[in-house]
């Protein structure tokens, strides 16, 4: 039945979260509610579809639909009661939203939110209900409106009326009223409100998320940068995957934008561009977005970059915010239209409420725009940026189709079919050469040779006779078709010898030299030697741009790279190179220099290769050159430039509709190594899913949740980070990989350790333990995973843990690995003091502190030293610790936390020996 159906429906959309596959169900609900004709349930439905559409920002249907509710309920109170009953949904409860709503848009006018304020107490009234949830929303009401003596008013009021069932919220209370206090120059008091509602915990459809982003400034102006970095990372991370939250992340994109990350405010400001199309209704979340988008802009031109190109600013969808613009936006152009717009929407929102309401918290923000904080958040680097040029002349046409060809991109194949028609007879020739290759290298090979007709025919009309006649005989060989009757038909070409036209000569040379270069390189050697010499003699530019080409990758196979490198610089100087050849060429001699370990040398050809790429608008190969220039970066030990890098490749990888899974992995990585954890593990949780969906081996899918239980530890969510070591042990057993499970197993152990629970992290480490000793090239992984077993077996009081530490130390010396080896001789020193071995402890750590010195790392080495102390004073050896302390403090002078530690415990020491005038002596290098 119809009703069954419906109430499975209920079901389902209760347990469904908000989103499109929730409002899907919903609507489904309401059509066969009105169909089957049964208001009570279609009541129901729509009481769902009010709170979807608040949590989802969608302000029309929120609105048509509590007022269809609340018609029914006034009318007929028993059959649609206020309160469903089942905690889904409750009208008086939704009540709340409804003036904050019609406030939202300038389109309702001061008597229709007032008369949904009256409304709204009338109906509390009539329902028996407190005034706590009323007073509140005319609070909000007016501090948004600029009536702030009213607000203030209010504010008293409210925190005098006892709360009720239907006042809002803890969280909401405390986040809203912290907004107030900052709008009027409170914002010590602010920080407290939003630390209360943090600290116990509060939380609800849009908090904390928006008490962290009202925080952020606020902590900046307090000087409390840490605070404010783990308040963005937070309130970010729980807002942006919901566009009502679009005021929430318009504050993040401020803090981004004023503390020195443009960078990734302009990130954040593309990847959010679009929900201001959203709601067309939440016009106040537009102002607060416009005027954030317009300080970030501000912020990335004010750095060098005014010209960078905002990317999805030349939507179709918001055309209504920025108007027509031909081409892509630059960031200046589009942050002055973005300020115009703030500036008239705030003086419409100033015209309906009769204040200068949202003059004056406009004007704070573009000050507050102004400010600037050095807080850094990442290594991320803000790149320049280029457009695609486009071809407009038929001699450009033809140029970019050559160029698409001569790099190999896709596009070459449409890129000549639109340029044939403005081509010259030689041009037409050129084309449909590359429209051959382009077919060849997708397999269509009967395409390709209708191609090469048209092209013998052009040769024809050009009155190049001869040549057609030797392509014609060579067919699809000349065109790197490949197969094993192409090899003889070239060889059996270039026996013509010099019969042959000069320039095909030297051109069979070339493709018969890359047909047997791995195979017969002295041939290939000798085949590209005689067509450069060829090609020298005719003096023909396009004949040079190819046989260079071919050299170059024939030597850089070969790993000729003197040779290779002096090919591709020759090339590189001369004018008659196309930026296709020019592109192939960087991307070849960036890969040599990458090979070469001359990474940074890399990274300038490969971010050139991108710029040409870009400007020839050749996407189907721009994901890969961008992956390119992010990885030398990293090998380089970059990771804040391989971050930016990767973000285009991601960019351009989607633009192409090419799947995206490996560059958000490497992003990832890049940005885990570059300090931004919280995001790295958002993106791995992605890439696990997208694997899992995909079915990748199990082995593969382990690897991911290896790099991802690394992101979970250091964003510091260890419970996570435990799960991640675990499961991804499990999955490479599962993929029959022993080495990747006990290297899970090996940091599973270790955190488990780290927080006590040394039952497990023992079972863990003996489990890797006993596959490292199964793997004899794994000597390593058995040192490793020994040291962490003594490790926790000595905080269990095992005598054993000397055992296994002795028998790491032992592998550690045999590898050659002596900072290893006084690693761990330091563990060795600790799990002896934990045994109750002082006088072996103390002697112990000082033969680590000598292993660490003779490396050269003399933090670790006054590290041991200060523990050595540390067990003689705990000993009543004081006297004794004190040139030990000193040792420390000589072995720290450039190490200030070690310095200062140290100082500070010699000074007890001092102290307590009753030598006050020395302890006062190394006290003073504390204040120092």
């Amino acid at each position: 039945m119809t009703s069954d159906r419906i109430l499975e429906l209920f079901e389902q959309i209760d347990r469904t979260p908000v989103g499109i596959e929730e409002r899907a169900l919903i609507n489904e609900a309401i059509a066969l509610a009105v169909e089957a004709g049964d208001e009570p349930l279609e009541y129901r439905a729509r009481m769902r579809l009010t709170s979807s559409a608040c949590m989802s920002g969608d302000t029309e249907a929120m609105l048509t639909s509590f007022a269809w509710c609340l018609g029914k309920h006034d009318d007929d109170p028993e059959r649609f009661p206020a309160d469903l009953g089942d905690e889904t949904a409750d009208l008086m409860w939704q009540f709340k939203w409804m003036a904050d709503s019609l406030a939202a848009s300038p389109a309702f006018d001061r008597e229709q939110i007032s008369a949904v304020l009256d409304d709204m107490e009338n109906h509390y009234r009539a329902a028996g209900l407190g005034q706590s949830g009323v007073l509140m929303a005319r609070f909000e009401n007016a501090w948004m409106a600029g009536r702030l003596d009213e607000a203030e008013q209010l504010r008293t009021k409210l925190e005098t009326t006892p709360r009720d069932s239907h006042s809002h919220c803890e969280a909401c209370v405390r986040s809203v009223v912290a907004g107030y206090l900052i709008d009027t120059d409170r914002e010590d008091e602010a920080i407290r409100l939003v630390e209360e509602l943090v600290e116990g915990d509060f939380s609800c459809g849009e908090e904390p998320e928006h008490a962290l982003a009202r925080s952020l400034v606020p902590y900046l102006h307090a000087g409390e940068y840490d605070k404010a970095r783990l308040a963005h990372l937070r309130s970010y991370r729980l807002a942006k995957d919901n566009a009502d939250n679009l005021a929430i992340v318009a504050d993040n994109i401020v803090f981004c934008a004023i503390t020195g990350n443009e960078a990734r405010a302009l990130s954040l400001v593309e990847r959010h561009l679009d929900w201001l199309a959203h709601d067309a209704l939440g016009v106040d979340g537009h102002l607060s977005a416009l005027t954030a988008f317009a300080i970030a802009l501000e912020a990335v031109s004010a750095a060098g970059h005014a010209d960078t190109i905002v990317r999805g600013a030349d939507s179709d969808r918001l055309r209504a915010f920025f108007g027509d613009h031909d081409g892509p936006w630059r960031a200046a152009e589009l942050a002055a239209v973005m300020r115009s717009e703030a500036e008239r929407i705030a003086g419409e929102f100033d015209r309906r409420d009769g204040t200068d309401g949202h003059r004056r918290r406009l004007d704070r923000a573009w000050a507050v725009g102004q400010e600037r904080y050095s807080l850094p958040l990442s290594a991320e680097p803000l790149l320049p940026r280029v457009a695609p040029v486009a071809a407009r002349s038929a001699e450009e046409l033809v140029q970019r189709a050559i160029d698409l060809g001569d790099y190999g991109a896709s596009e070459a194949l449409a890129a000549a079919d639109a340029a044939l028609p403005g081509a010259t007879l030689e041009q037409r020739a050129k084309l449909h050469s590359a429209r051959i290759a382009a077919l060849v290298a997708r397999d269509d090979l009967e395409g390709a040779q209708a191609a090469l007709q048209d092209r013998l025919d052009a040769l024809r009309a050009a009155g190049r006779d001869a040549e057609a006649q030797v392509e014609e005989r060579a067919g699809l060989a000349l065109f790197g078709r490949g197969t094993p009757d192409d090899l003889e038909t070239l060889r059996a070409v270039l026996a013509d010898g010099e019969s042959l036209p000069p320039r095909l000569h030297a051109i069979v040379e070339v493709v018969l030299g890359m047909a047997v270069a791995e195979s017969d390189p002295e041939t290939a050697r000798e085949l590209f030697n005689d067509a450069r010499d060829r090609e020298a003699a005719l003096g023909d530019d396009d004949l040079r741009r190819i046989v260079a080409l071919a050299r170059a990758s024939f030597q850089g196979a070969i790993g000729a790279f003197d040779e290779c490198d002096a090919t591709i610089a020759a090339a590189l100087e001369s004018p008659a190179v196309g930026a296709g050849a020019r592109a192939r060429l960087l991307g070849l001699r960036a890969r040599m220099r990458g090979g070469q370990e001359r990474f940074l040398d890399g990274v300038t050809d490969a971010d050139e290769l991108c710029r040409i790429l870009v400007e020839l608008d050749a996407r189907s190969v721009l994901a890969g050159a961008y992956v390119l220039a992010a990885a030398l970066n990293e090998d380089a030990g970059a990771p804040g430039e391989a971050v930016a890098r990767y973000r285009f490749a991601e960019r351009a990888a989607t633009e192409n509709g090419d799947s995206v899974t490996a560059v958000q992995y490497r992003l990832a990585r890049a940005l885990l190594a570059s300090g931004s954890a919280d995001e790295a593990a958002e993106l791995l949780v992605n890439v696990y899913s997208d694997e899992t969906d995909r079915e990748e081996p199990a082995a593969s899918r382990a690897q991911t949740l290896m790099l991802l239980a690394r992101a979970f530890e250091d964003a510091g969510e260890p419970g996570r980070a435990v799960g991640a070591w675990d499961f991804a042990a499990e999955l490479f057993d599962e993929g029959e990989a022993p080495v990747g499970r006990a290297n899970a197993l090996l940091s599973h152990g270790r955190l488990l350790h780290r927080f006590g629970e040394f039952d497990d992290a023992l079972a863990s480490l003996e489990t890797a333990v006993a596959i490292a000793r199964t793997e004899p090239d794994q000597v390593g992984l058995l040192a490793e995973a020994r040291h962490s077993e003594g490790q926790v077996r000595a905080a269990r009081g095992e005598q054993e843990a000397l055992t296994a530490l002795d028998e790491a130390r032992e592998i550690a010396s045999g590898l050659g690995a002596p900072w290893l080896a006084a690693d761990i001789t330091d563990s060795r020193a600790r799990a002896l003091a934990m045994l109750g071995q002082a006088d072996e402890a103390v002697a112990t750590a000082l033969q680590a502190a000598d292993g660490f010195a003779e490396v050269g790392d003399a933090g670790s080495a006054g590290a041991s030293e200060l523990f050595a102390a540390r067990v003689l004073t705990q000993h009543e050896r004081a006297a004794d610790a004190v040139p030990l302390y000193r040792s420390v403090m000589e072995r720290a002078a450039e190490i200030p936390p070690l310095l200062q530690v140290a100082a500070g415990e010699l000074g007890d020491v001092y102290e307590a020996l009753g030598r006050p005038a020395e302890a006062a002596e190394v006290r003073s290098l504390l204040d120092a």
